[in-house]
């Protein structure tokens, strides 16, 4: 599993989106990225933070910052999740883990003593250049848009 540190370059993907829109992290140089990691669509903590994201969304366009969710679910599952929200923003699919594994939010977790695997809620702020400005892990949902808005808001 990998170990990112705010510092380290951002590890580039490509991957499927809602709509079956590709997208690659390479292609948003140039613009700050906010790239979270949540377990499931349309669960309780997941749509909230979603839903902040896309009620927040003038303070994020005002500094041309791009915002990124990512999980596990099918892009089919996305689709549904974007369309039942409105969600203005691009959800994309890593049903291989492969982006998980990369930015260390696959991770053991535990749920009334049974142990499995599943995502981390995480938060990557990544600026123009691809370096990663700050990390957020183990998130709480409620007040994480303002904190990753006064974060961003600190790199200009």
């Amino acid at each position: 599993m990998a170990t990112l540190a705010v510092g380290d370059k951002a590890p580039d993907f490509s991957k499927p989106g809602d709509g079956h829109k590709t997208l690659s992290l390479q292609e948003l140089r140039g613009s700050p990225v906010i790239l979270y990691f949540y377990p499931k669509d349309d669960t309780p903590g997941c749509t909230q933070e979603s839903c902040d994201f896309r009620d927040n969304m003038a303070a994020f366009q005002k500094v041309k910052a791009q915002i990124i969710g990512i999980s596990r679910d099918k892009v089919k599952s996305h689709d549904k999740f974007v369309e039942k929200y409105q969600l203005n923003f691009p959800l994309l699919s890593d049903e291989d883990g492969s982006v998980c594994e990369a930015y260390g939010t696959w991770v053991e977790k535990s749920m009334y003593g049974k142990k499995y695997m599943g995502i981390e809620r995480s938060t990557f702020l990544i600026d123009e250049e691809g370096v990663i400005r700050a990390i957020w892990r183990k998130v709480k949902v409620t007040d994480h848009v303002k904190d990753v808005i006064g974060e961003l808001q600190n790199l200009k």
